[in-house]
Order: C-alpha cells, then sequence, then structure tokens
C-alpha cells in the first residue's frame, strides 16, 4: 500500500487571472505562432483556443497541479470557457490530486461459461440468472463516483421492466429501437429489454460536446431511418436535441428514458428468441463511406464469442477491465457480451475516464486484477505519452495476460513503445495482442498466438508498391526508417476461414497482397435494407472485408483499407504510414491527418492529398509547415503531394471511435467546404431545426403526392371494376374466363403504374398438375398471380370469400376451390376435395401461411398444402412475392407506387409417403422461399 499523496501547501487558491494565464500558456505551445489575442472567462475553449479533447485533457492536468486539486471527469465534456473551468476548481479545491492510492479489490470466485446449448443472448442470460442470480455481472465505476454493481438476476428483472415499457408503446416482433444512451447500467437494462420485447436494438452513440451537437444528430438521423426505427431510448439530459430527430425522420414517433419505460409494474411480453433472430444492428462506423447496419443474429453472435473464448483461453478466474464504449462492437460485444456468456465479471469505466486520465485504465486493471483488457491502438499510445510516472507509482500489471489491441490499424512503433514505456510496472510483452476483427463477421476474425510478443514484419517497400509482394527486407535493412512494417494478427479463429483475392475472385499466392476474403459461422448476411452493398460484401460464401492484406505463415497482415489505397505511377501508397508521418510534424496535429486520393478535375489521374489540422493562422507559418510536409511525404513515398490542405482543428472528419473518415474528407475538400465549422450550439440547433421543417415540407409534400396517386389507383380500380368483373363473369368456358382475367390483371396493375416482373416461368413448364406454394404479404398477391401465372391454374382459397355474392360468382366462374383453413385439424372432406382436384389434372395455388401480416417474416406453413402434394405424388412448386408488402400493407387501404417480383423456384418432388414425407416437403419449400425472400423466419 503506497501513502496517499497531499497536495503542496504553498499552492494558491484558484484565480481567474491565474486560469487564464495557464490556459494562455497552454494555447502558446500548442500553437506557436498564435498571437496576442484577447482571452476572457467567456472565450470558447474550442473556438479561442483551438483545444479538443487531449489539449483538454492537458489543460485540466496542468490546473489540477497548479491548484493542488482533484477536478470532476464530467468536466472534460461540460466546460466550453475558462469560467467553467474557474468555477470547477472553486468548488472543488483543496481536494487531493491525483495522486490516491492504488490497492488491490478481493476477486470472485472461478465463474462458469454459458453452455454451448444456449440458441440466444436473452438464453444466456437467463441461465446465469437462475444458477447464479445474485453473482456481479458488471462493477460500473462512474467516474469520482462510488461503484454500482448489477447482478445477473438484477439485470433480468430490470430489462423485463423495460420490456413491458416497449410493449406499451406497441414494439412490434423485429422493430428496429434506437439505443442512444452512455456508459451505465441502464445501457444494460434497455438493451436486453428491447430483446425481451422482440425488437431490434440500434446502438448510437451519444453526443459528447455542445459544439458536435448539430453533426452528431445528423448522423444519427440517417442511421435512426435506415434501421426504420419507431422508438428511440435516450437519457434526459438530451431529450428536448434527440426530439429535434422526430422532425425529420417520419417512422420516429417516440422518444423515451429508461425510467420512462420502466414506470409502472407491469409482466413484459412473451416473447420466444430464436437463434435466427436479430440480436442487434451494428452499424458500421463510416470511415470508409456512409454507415451500414450489419445484421447480426444471435447464432452469428455466440459463435463468435465461442470462438473468442477458445483463442483467448478465457478462464474461470479472468476478469475483464473495459473503458471502451458499448455502441463500438469491441466495447459491446468482446467486454459486455463476452463477460456475459463467460460468466466472468465486467469491471466497467466510461470512455471519458479514460480520455480524462489514462492512468485510470491501468490502475483500475491492477485494482481489479484484470487479466483481458482491448482497447484501439490511441489508447495505448495515449497511456505512452499522457500518464505520468507520479500517478502510476506502485503499479503492477502482472496481471494483464491479453491486450488487445484492435480497432484500428496497429502501429508497430506503438507497440514497442507501449511495451518498453510498461514493462518496469510488470507488462508482459506476449500479453500485447494485434487482433483483426470488423463487424460484418460480429467482431473477430484472427488471434495471434497467447503468450508471444508481437511479431512484426519488414518488407521491401520498393517492390510491394510496385508488385503488391511482402518481400521479407535484407536482415541488415531490418533497421531501414524506409521500410515498410506489418504487424501480424495471428490466425484465424476456430471455425472460420480467412483467404486473400486478387481484383477478379481468384485467390491468390503466399505473402501477395490482395483482398481479404472471410467465412464462418460469425458472418453476416449483410447489410440492412441495403441490397447493394450485401451484394458487394457477400461473394457465395465468402465475405468480402474491404481490407487489403496478406498471409504469411498463416497469419493475417493488414495493408490498409481497399478504398483507401491511392494508385500513383503504378505504385500502391498507403494513407495511414503517411498520416503517422505527418502527425510528428510541429505545428500539425497527431493523429488528425487524412491523406486520400481525389481525381484531377482537368486530366483525371489520381492526386495524392493531404488533409492535416492545425492551430496556426498566420500565413507564412502555414506556408513552412506545407512544406515541412511535402518534405515527409517525399522522404517517405518518394514523391510529393499534390496538395497539402491545412484546416482547423475538427477539419478532418472523424468516426464515433476516433478514425479517420477518409472519404468524408476527400468529400469535404472537393465541395469545398474545408475550412468550415460547427458554429455555436443555438445555430447548430436551428440549422438542425430549419433542417427539420424543410424534411417536414418535404414529407407533406410527398404525403400529399402519395395521397393522389391512392386516388388516382382507387379511381381507376373503381372503373374497372364493374366492366372488369362483367368481362370475367360472362366470358364463354373456363380456360376462356382465366384467360380474361388474366388480362383484366394486366390492365389493373398497368393502369396504377405498378410493373410487374416475372422470373423462373420456366419452372411452371414442368407437365401435369402441380401445386404452386406463394408466400403471403398483401392482399394482391391474388392479384399479382392471377395476372402472372398461366391461367390453367386454380386457386384454393378460404370459405369466408363465400359471403360475399359478388366475390363468390367471380370465383367459382375461375373454379376457384373453397376450403376451411387448411391445417391440420381439417376435414377429411376439405382435403379429399383438394386431392381430387389435383389428381384430376387441376394445378392448385395454395397459400400454405393461410394468411399474412403487416411486419416482415414468413409465417409458419401449414401442413394441408403438402399432404396432399404427397398423397397426389405431385411436386410443389415455391413461388416468392416480392414488393405486394409495401404496396398495400395488411390493415390499410392506401395503394402505393412501387413494384413487384415473382419469383419462380425448381419444383420440389415429395420423396415417399405419409406424414414424414410432408414435412419433409414442407420444409424444403419453406428453405427454397426463405432463400430468395430476404424477409425473416416468423417459425417459432
Amino acid at each position: 500500500m503506497l501513502p496517499e499523496a497531499a497536495p503542496p501547501a504553498d499552492l494558491d487558491a484558484p484565480s481567474a487571472g491565474a486560469v487564464l494565464e495557464i490556459a494562455e500558456a497552454l494555447a502558446r505551445e500548442l500553437q506557436p505562432g498564435r498571437r496576442g489575442r484577447s482571452l476572457t472567462l467567456d472565450s470558447s475553449l474550442e473556438r479561442d483556443l483551438g483545444l479538443d479533447s487531449l489539449g483538454r485533457v492537458e489543460l485540466l492536468g496542468r490546473l489540477e497541479k497548479a491548484f493542488g486539486t482533484h477536478l470532476p471527469e464530467e468536466v472534460l465534456a461540460s466546460a466550453e470557457t475558462p469560467r467553467d473551468l474557474l468555477q470547477a476548481l472553486l468548488s472543488s479545491h483543496p481536494a487531493a490530486a491525483a495522486g490516491s492510492t492504488l490497492h488491490i479489490v478481493e476477486p470472485l470466485a472461478a465463474a462458469e461459461a454459458a453452455p454451448d446449448r444456449t440458441r440466444s443472448l436473452v438464453e444466456v442470460l437467463e441461465w446465469h440468472a437462475q444458477r447464479t442470480p445474485d453473482r456481479r455481472h458488471v462493477l460500473y465505476l462512474p467516474g469520482d463516483g462510488p461503484p454500482e454493481e448489477l447482478t445477473y438476476a438484477g439485470l433480468l428483472t430490470r430489462s423485463r421492466a423495460v420490456a413491458a415499457g416497449l410493449a406499451r408503446l406497441e414494439v412490434a416482433p423485429g422493430q428496429a429501437v434506437g439505443l442512444m444512451l452512455p456508459t451505465g447500467l441502464e445501457y444494460f437494462a434497455a438493451f436486453f429489454g428491447i430483446q425481451l420485447a422482440g425488437g431490434v436494438p440500434v446502438p448510437l452513440y451519444p453526443p459528447a460536446r455542445r459544439s458536435q451537437v448539430e453533426d452528431h444528430l445528423r448522423r444519427q438521423a440517417g442511421i435512426l431511418e435506415t434501421a426504420g426505427a419507431e422508438v428511440l431510448v435516450t437519457f434526459p439530459e438530451v431529450l428536448t436535441l434527440a426530439r429535434l430527430l422526430r422532425a425529420q425522420i417520419p417512422a420516429l414517433r417516440k422518444v423515451v428514458t429508461v425510467a420512462e419505460l420502466s414506470a409502472e409494474d407491469e409482466a413484459p411480453p412473451a416473447v420466444t428468441v430464436k437463434e435466427s433472430d436479430l440480436a442487434f444492428l451494428q452499424f458500421t462506423s463510416g470511415s470508409t463511406g456512409n454507415p451500414k447496419g450489419v445484421m447480426l443474429t444471435h447464432a452469428n453472435l455466440l459463435a463468435n464469442l465461442r470462438a473468442i473464448q477458445k483463442g483467448a483461453d478465457v478462464r474461470p478466474d479472468d476478469v475483464i477491465v473495459s473503458w471502451l464504449p458499448l455502441y463500438h462492437d469491441m466495447g459491446l460485444i468482446g467486454c459486455w457480451m463476452g463477460g456475459l456468456y463467460f460468466g466472468v465479471p465486467l469491471v466497467l469505466m466510461s470512455p471519458l475516464t479514460f480520455l480524462a486520465r489514462p492512468s485510470r485504465w491501468l490502475t483500475t486493471i491492477h485494482s481489479h486484477r484484470g487479466t483481458l483488457s482491448a482497447a484501439p491502438n490511441f489508447a495505448y499510445e495515449l497511456c505512452v505519452n499522457k500518464v505520468p510516472d507520479e500517478e502510476i507509482a506502485g503499479l503492477d500489471l502482472s496481471s494483464w495476460r491479453m491486450a488487445l489491441n484492435g480497432a484500428e490499424p496497429v502501429s508497430p512503433e506503438a507497440v514497442r513503445r507501449f511495451i518498453e514505456r510498461f514493462a518496469p510496472y510488470g507488462f508482459d510483452p506476449g500479453a500485447f495482442s494485434p487482433v483483426y476483427g470488423l463487424a460484418e463477421c460480429s467482431l473477430a476474425v484472427a488471434f495471434p498466438p497467447l503468450g508471444r510478443p508481437p511479431l512484426i514484419d519488414v518488407v521491401d517497400r520498393e517492390a510491394f508498391q510496385r508488385t503488391g509482394e511482402a518481400v521479407p527486407a535484407a536482415p541488415e535493412a531490418s533497421d531501414d526508417p524506409h521500410a515498410l512494417r506489418f504487424v501480424s494478427c495471428g490466425f484465424p479463429l476456430s471455425g472460420h476461414e480467412v483467404r486473400i483475392v486478387d481484383d477478379g475472385g481468384h485467390e491468390v499466392g503466399e505473402r501477395q497482397e490482395g483482398r481479404l476474403e472471410f467465412k464462418g459461422p460469425s458472418a453476416s448476411d449483410g447489410y440492412f435494407r441495403n441490397p447493394e452493398a450485401t451484394a458487394k460484401l457477400v461473394h457465395g460464401d465468402w465475405r468480402d472485408s474491404g481490407d487489403r492484406a496478406y498471409v504469411a505463415g498463416g497469419e493475417v497482415y493488414i495493408t490498409g483499407r481497399v478504398k483507401d489505397i491511392i494508385i500513383r505511377g503504378g505504385r500502391n501508397l498507403y494513407p495511414h504510414e503517411l498520416e503517422g508521418a505527418v502527425g510528428e510534424v510541429p505545428g500539425i496535429r497527431k493523429g488528425c491527418v487524412a491523406v486520400f486520393g481525389s481525381p484531377d478535375p482537368k486530366t483525371g489521374t489520381e492526386r495524392l492529398m493531404v488533409m492535416a489540422e492545425t492551430r496556426e493562422r498566420d500565413e507564412a507559418a502555414r506556408e513552412t509547415l506545407r512544406q515541412a510536409v511535402q518534405e515527409v511525404t517525399v522522404d517517405l513515398l518518394g514523391t510529393p503531394a499534390d496538395v497539402v490542405a491545412l484546416v482547423p482543428p475538427h477539419g478532418v472528419p472523424k468516426t464515433s471511435s476516433g478514425k479517420v473518415r477518409r472519404s468524408s474528407a476527400r468529400e469535404l475538400y472537393e465541395s469545398g467546404k474545408v475550412d468550415r465549422g460547427g458554429g455555436a450550439l443555438g445555430w447548430q440547433i436551428a440549422r438542425l431545426a430549419l433542417t427539420g421543417l424543410r424534411a417536414q415540407i418535404a414529407r407533406r409534400s410527398r404525403s400529399f403526392g402519395a395521397g393522389l396517386y391512392a386516388a388516382r389507383a382507387f379511381g381507376f380500380l373503381a372503373l374497372l371494376a364493374v366492366p372488369g368483373w362483367l368481362a370475367v363473369v360472362l366470358t364463354p368456358g373456363l380456360p376462356g374466363r382465366r384467360r380474361m382475367a388474366q388480362r383484366v390483371g394486366r390492365l389493373l396493375f398497368a393502369g396504377v403504374g405498378i410493373p410487374l416482373r416475372l422470373e423462373g416461368s420456366e419452372n411452371l413448364q414442368t407437365g401435369g398438375p402441380r401445386i404452386v406454394a406463394p408466400n403471403h404479404a398483401s392482399y394482391l398477391d391474388g392479384l399479382v398471380l392471377t395476372a402472372l401465372l398461366p391461367p390453367e391454374v386454380a386457386f384454393v382459397v378460404k370459405r369466408e370469400l363465400e359471403g360475399s355474392f359478388i366475390a363468390r360468382i367471380f370465383l367459382r366462374r375461375l373454379g376457384t376451390l373453397f376450403v376451411e383453413r387448411f391445417d391440420a385439424a381439417q376435414s377429411a372432406g376439405e382435403t379429399r376435395k383438394a386431392l381430387d382436384a389435383v389428381r384430376s389434372g387441376e394445378t392448385l395455388v395454395i397459400f400454405p401461411e393461410g394468411t399474412f401480416r403487416r411486419y416482415p417474416g414468413l409465417l409458419p406453413f401449414r401442413m394441408g398444402t403438402f399432404a396432399v402434394a404427397v398423397d397426389a405424388g405431385v411436386p410443389v412448386v415455391p413461388v416468392i412475392i416480392r414488393g405486394t408488402r409495401s404496396i398495400l400493407r395488411g390493415g390499410e387501404f392506401l395503394i402505393r407506387r412501387g413494384q413487384v417480383t415473382v419469383t419462380v423456384a425448381p419444383p420440389v418432388h415429395p420423396q415417399g409417403a405419409g406424414w414424414h414425407a410432408g414435412i419433409q416437403l414442407r420444409d424444403q419449400v419453406r428453405k427454397a422461399i426463405l432463400e430468395r425472400y430476404g424477409e425473416p423466419d416468423l417459425a417459432e
């Protein structure tokens, strides 16, 4: 135990002049060319002093040291002016400065992981809550407040209360629900509450600072709209701002807090969660483009967690320590869900805690004897640069057996510096584990061998940039600063595979760079409501990672993103390497550099662009900076940049996790908006409100247009109804009437402007009778099939339609069979009626679902259809109808614009006789429809 440090006795009390003097001194250090500008207590830390998050961390540290006080971590995010800092100092003085005692927390007893038979995250939670209800699941350290504990039983109880609240809001099964909460115990209750209600959580990151509200909310609006979320769960401090989103998102009907959802004591809904259900939508960070919602099922996640368990050799006495945001896959899946599945405790900190004092991460690992902890590369660099020795005196990191580094490119230099800095504190070099993964594979793809220090491959730069071959550098060149260095991310996890392919999709050889593809049970089936992006991702069993890499000795080396590679003079240039080098130039903000290619508007050739943030405003000094950047570029790449764009702080776009968004930087440059800032909060909210007003006007215009279209469609139907009915009923002969019905159907859809398309019509050309089994999504399905299928087919419909004189006459004249619901309980006479029709040579159209619902998904199939097919010995033709649900939804009478596609799959023949043959036939037909349908399986 170390004695607690006391503040120096001769420190002065905080004063306005002293605070301004310290702030001004830091600003001059960060911006050497800064000229004397009037600085007041109400000056903006960001706009007037140019302080970003790391600059604020440095300023808070200097203020604490100067006045012997300890500032609350919330000040890092809430302080906007020196006056805010002064008030915080006065409130906290004379508390002890950072130098608190390091202690050891008593560990929990050994844990037990959830069994392999669990098929969903909900089952995992219920298993732990039943077996060890009072065992600690999460210990949350809320900054300077007392720890908060969450047990398995406590989490299940709180989650059920949230689920009941969502049920009151009529959240439908499969409905996306936005989740914008800061790190805290409410987050876990809300996440599982959404799942228990049958919804699909959509994690969103909460706003960090007032000055970034506008860009933040615009970005979240796009995610919520893509997800189709009708409910957003958030926290009280941002309710007003979050409700501004409702003006821009038509579907978003409710913004609520966890407390509001849990207010009433009600029973949660009875929802069965299956392994094939979506567990949540993980929207990608957008570092290479617009965010896309990765669809992850419970089966995907559990497969990845089980693979991680083997790759990390997770043990019963492990302890996970994390400060990672819960909206990011590494924090959400790797740390929280991993801790849940493995049954090991999670010690959780806020990301703000880490940013304010990076040493807290290390001291928490020390105190709780953490064994597993993960972070992106920048966090390890921050610990090297921003953790003073006096804050970690007595630190012992010997318990840390796996320090995972992922989510962004791993810097060989950062690896070396972290190991050198913290080895004296017991950190084992073999614990440092560069890993590779991505949201499209749930989380993890490759891990290095346990206990091995990081493996760094030194390759010949010229050969690699010219040919893509990773030729090992000669031993004497291993220290050459111009050689390329790549860090191994290890081997693919159990049950997963990777391959490297060229642009033609052909696998390449050892040490040859190409596109990395992966496959395995963790792989997503694609992006939510984004078939174009899904088509680019899915290549048969393989998924395209979007990363470039090579394999050597079976280990994976990531070299960069596909879209980020710049081809210049026949050479491949890799942005992240130049970004790191430019970030070391004095006057350039480290980590705030974007390197990208941009076509020359005159020649069309790709230009090498460097966008770098600086606080320097003097033009002569800025020109000196440009020259320094060019010197680094030529020295590293052998070629100068075409353009060096110097932008103010926060001018380089980044993702929520801090990664540079190169594609967005390119768009900013090409649009000429690189020098524009966010502006004051009032202006941001005003612009956001104005955007919402424009969105409302546009939406009302669209609604008016939709209403006109619906009115025109109903008018056309009214005009066609009587003559169409008469034409069909009065046409002599059944074949003639069916052909007439087909013509009327086609005329109807053409008249209302709904195009119809038939695919796979050759699968209907088989001779003899058969049963056509389509999915059912809308009242329009029968009309669509009448218009597209051969006219010799007969429909089987529910007997209730005989109650209408008009419908009864029309359907009887077309040879329609009226039956009770086709299920196992129907009478033998009804089954015999359909069987006799098929045996007499009739082809029947039967909807095996029997009915349809408003929300997407394939309902369970009734057995009658397949019993008839087996008894008659005829094939069943699966038919997939897409588009009718959105044109005319159940329970509505508003016809919308759209198009309809009908796909006819190859016929499925019954194998054998009897009940089991019918079940086998049903399952085969259902599988054929689901493979082409694009909607979830709603079968229990």
